[in-house]
């Protein structure tokens, strides 16, 4: 008899999801969805239909979805994002890095330097514009050190930074809203998941991803420890061997710093059984821009990134 992995769990994480948007929508100013079409906004997404669906009826969400655009994202994840905002009915707000740039609020060394970072510009601008006071997004606590330590809902100033020292406590599932004008919040109802988790779910409640998370050939180099794609914007070095292998992607990003792995895994179930052996987490095993320092997300989050 083969042995399977229970997904009862899932259940508690959904209501606990749900309850955390709901609660949002409530105590907060012009809230909004972070949705990029990778896999954890994806789940988000579905999870804040399911917060608000009525049996026999259409509800569309009662707030848009924004994605902060670096202009160096996969073509594949942006086409899917367009199409899951049309089938959803959803407004997508779309802030532009591209833009950031011809404002002269991000300047760059070179056009091939990684846009990740900057992104924080950008996306201040865009809260600044649309007066967002609270946006949900994908992050978990098992991607990475610095968002262990972040509370669900996760006080910014009114630079739109954010200060480990300073969080509010959450005791009981009770989160305290209050805002000073120009301050925000950032709210992450997944932040319990695990990445198995999230891939349980896509499999239980059949979600539909961009397919680059699913095994495919590409052609990559071997770079301190990870296979970086080749692309116009991440060439081959002098001395580096460009191999084609099979390849998935398990989280996706800024197509300079974000790197698949050797992967056959082409179904959840498939992905499932990889993630249970997984001993290193997506962003360690993927992200180029988290290898520059151990405090490297901490940084970019002190600094503004969501």
């Amino acid at each position: 008899m083969s042995a399977t992995l229970q997904n009862d769990h899932l259940d508690w994480l959904e209501a606990e999801s749900v309850h955390i948007i709901r609660e949002v929508l409530a105590e907060c100013r012009n809230p909004a969805i972070l949705f990029s079409g990778g896999k954890d906004s994806v789940v988000l997404l579905a999870l804040a239909r399911k917060a608000f669906a009525v049996p026999g009826r259409s509800i569309p969400l009662p707030f848009p979805l924004v994605h902060i655009d670096t202009g160096h994202n996969y073509p594949e994840v942006i086409a899917f994002r367009d199409q899951t905002a049309r089938e959803s009915g959803a407004r997508l707000i779309v802030g532009s890095v591209e833009d950031s740039i011809a404002k002269g609020t991000v300047v760059l060394r070179r056009e091939t330097d990684s846009r990740n970072a900057a992104q924080a510009v950008t996306l201040l601008e865009t809260i600044e514009e649309h007066g967002f006071g609270a946006l949900m997004g994908g992050a978990r606590r098992d991607e990475e050190k610095a968002r262990a330590k972040e509370r669900i809902f996760s006080f910014r100033d009114e630079f739109g930074q954010w200060n480990p020292k300073d969080q509010r406590p959450e005791l009981w599932s009770l989160y305290n809203t209050r805002l000073h004008p120009g301050e925000n919040l950032r709210v992450f109802p997944i932040s319990n998941w695990t990445e198995l988790d999230i891939w349980q779910y896509i499999e239980r409640e059949k979600l539909a991803l961009p397919p680059i998370y699913y095994a495919h050939c590409r052609q990559v180099v071997r770079r301190n420890g990870l296979l970086v794609p080749v692309t116009e914007l991440t060439p081959p070095r002098e001395g580096e061997q460009t191999e084609e292998l099979s390849v998935r992607f398990r989280t996706v990003g800024d197509i300079s710093c974000t790197c698949p792995v050797a992967s056959s895994a082409a179904t959840p179930a498939e992905i499932i059984a990889e993630t249970a052996l997984a001993d290193i987490s997506e962003r360690s095993a993927t992200r180029m821009d988290d290898q520059v320092s151990e405090a490297a997300m901490e940084q970019r989050k002190k600094q503004g990134y969501f």
